[in-house]
């Protein structure tokens, strides 16, 4: 009977004497894993970032869509056509509800937005002083809308901090006047640098009172209500409320969608997790490309290494024990290669991370766990057959080399 430690001694003098296959198997396994890793970080590090996305603007907002979903059991609404359209008056009536904190109703559109001979085609958005607030957004520079302007049509603006560098430079903006399609405005604020936000790039935009906004874009139509509530426990309360109020006030149709940060934040996060797991075995086929290449090399092993076998069996080791000789030479390259593909994969993700800080990958501990047990399991199985004909070998015959 060969001893554990043998078999150890044994498999690691093989790998030496065998130095070219024993680094092209370990590098196959080592690309196949760091292969899994670095795919997997992509779809992980978009999940964390939509979290922080929607947990930098809270998680106790409501958003209030025109139209009545139509479909069920999809995270994607679908929409009738909208009988009464929501407008600032519906937001207003939506903010005298007990658990109803703040109210940002949304008119928006993209305009050509200049100051003296330069211009910018951007999103400008009509919204109220709540606006800042539920988006949390920080102001850099002067003010934003007081209640007044709100109520009547001021040409004042808050612009982003990239559409302000590319209108006035390092000039101050506060105070000037800029165009917004044939309106003009005076800037009265500028907003910190934040960067996009779920898609929207605060830095290059355009906020404007919401009855300049009506009045520009020749609409009372709102895009959406952003709601932020009180109290979160009582957001479902809240929500039904402002069904039956929306109901009573567009002639009993109910005719809009309320959809909260938190059920969209699950939503995204179902999507990429689904896609993370879809990209992960996808990168998981590099890891069968190895297994085929350990079994073909195991099998020319097998063939070069007959009078060995037939040697190991004639001092008495037993069928089982030389095969699982060769599945310990397999799983022992395969773990070698697995550490070093799984070190890999994290250097290229922290390197990554260095140069691209605003989008950061990060590595799922299930991914890694899988990826190192799926390898250990993938040579085990390509080797099972390479071994099974090496302990069959009829040890006279395998010592003349036959």
């Amino acid at each position: 009977m060969i001893k554990l430690v043998d078999r150890w001694q044994f498999s690691l003098k093989v790998m030496a004497m065998y130095p070219g296959r024993t680094l092209v198997l370990v590098l196959a396994v080592a690309i196949g894993v760091s292969s899994v890793l670095l795919l997997t970080s992509i779809g992980e590090g978009a999940r964390l970032y939509i979290n922080k996305e929607f947990n930098s603007i809270g998680s106790d907002l409501l958003i209030v869509l025109p139209g009545k979903k139509q479909t069920s059991g999809g995270s994607l609404p679908f929409y009738s056509t909208t009988p009464r359209e929501l407008t600032w008056r519906d937001a207003l009536a939506i903010k005298q509800l007990s658990n109803v904190e703040f109210v940002a109703p949304i008119n928006a559109g993209t305009a050509l937005v200049s100051a003296g001979n330069l211009s910018r085609e951007v999103i400008t958005i009509g919204s109220t002083s709540d606006f800042l607030i539920v988006r949390k957004l920080v102001l850099a520079k002067g003010r934003g809308f007081y209640h007044s302007e709100q109520q009547r049509i001021r040409h004042e603006a808050i612009i982003g901090s990239k559409l302000k560098k590319s209108l006035f430079g390092d000039a101050r903006a506060v105070g000037q006047w800029l165009n917004i399609a044939d309106r003009r405005y005076r800037v009265v604020g500028v907003l910190k640098e934040r960067g996009e936000s779920l898609g929207l790039d605060m830095r290059d935009m355009a906020i404007i009172p919401i009855s300049s906004a009506e009045s520009l874009f020749n609409s009372t139509a709102l895009f959406r209500i952003i709601v932020s509530l009180k109290q979160k426990s009582r957001e479902e309360v809240t929500k039904q409320q402002i069904i039956n109020l929306i109901k009573q006030r567009h002639d009993g149709e109910e005719d809009i969608t309320i959809v909260s940060q938190n059920a969209m934040m699950d939503a995204f996060n179902n999507i990429t997790q689904v896609v993370t797991i879809a990209i992960g075995v996808i990168a998981g086929i590099s890891l069968l490309v190895a297994g085929f290449l350990i079994m073909n090399v195991s099998y020319i092993s097998v063939v070069k290494r007959k009078a060995e076998i037939g040697l190991l069996k004639a001092i008495g080791a037993s069928s089982n024990e030389v095969q699982l000789l060769f599945l310990q030479e397999s799983s022992v390259l395969t773990i070698i290669g697995a550490v070093l593909g799984v070190t890999l994969g994290y250097a290229l993700v922290f390197t990554s991370n260095a140069f691209i800080p605003y989008f950061s990958l990060a590595i799922p501990l299930w991914s890694t766990l899988t990826t190192l047990i799926v390898a250990v399991l993938i040579s085990i199985g390509f080797t099972w057959f390479p071994a099974k004909k090496a302990s069959s070998l009829d040890p006279v015959i395998a010592m003349r080399g036959n």
